[in-house]
């Protein structure tokens, strides 16, 4: 998966030394509440680490889940995610992409998603 950069972050695949700052992420009910029907939040940094294995896996060169942190000190900040909607094929034949982020609470209102989500869509 690529590594992607803009102006102040870095958006790079997911590392297993990550799995604390994910499991704190992801055991938050605000972080997740908008994750799908089925979100529910992490119970256990098992389940962080089972993720981040799952996250590197995807081997595309456009599509991915992106560990969003600062360029300048490595802070992470929170995750992106650029995927295919493969039920909702435009007339040439290609697939729309849907573009989803969540931020740790203390990283929210920097503008760090705009930023990532237009890196990750040039």
């Amino acid at each position: 998966m690529r590594t992607i950069s803009s102006e102040r972050l870095i958006m790079r695949p997911w590392d297993a030394d990550d799995a604390d700052f994910l499991f704190d992420l992801e055991s938050r009910w605000e972080t997740v509440r908008f994750l799908g029907p089925q979100a529910k939040p992490m119970t256990g940094r098992s389940e962080a680490v089972e993720s981040i294995i799952r996250r590197r896996t995807i081997d595309d060169p456009i599509h991915g889940i992106w560990a969003i942190s600062s360029r300048e000190s490595g802070e992470l900040f929170g995750n992106i995610l650029l995927k295919p909607i493969p039920l909702s094929i435009d007339v040439e034949g290609e697939a729309p992409v849907e573009i989803g982020w969540h931020l740790h609470p203390d990283a929210q209102g920097a503008g760090y998603a705009t930023e990532a989500a237009s890196a990750v869509m040039t």
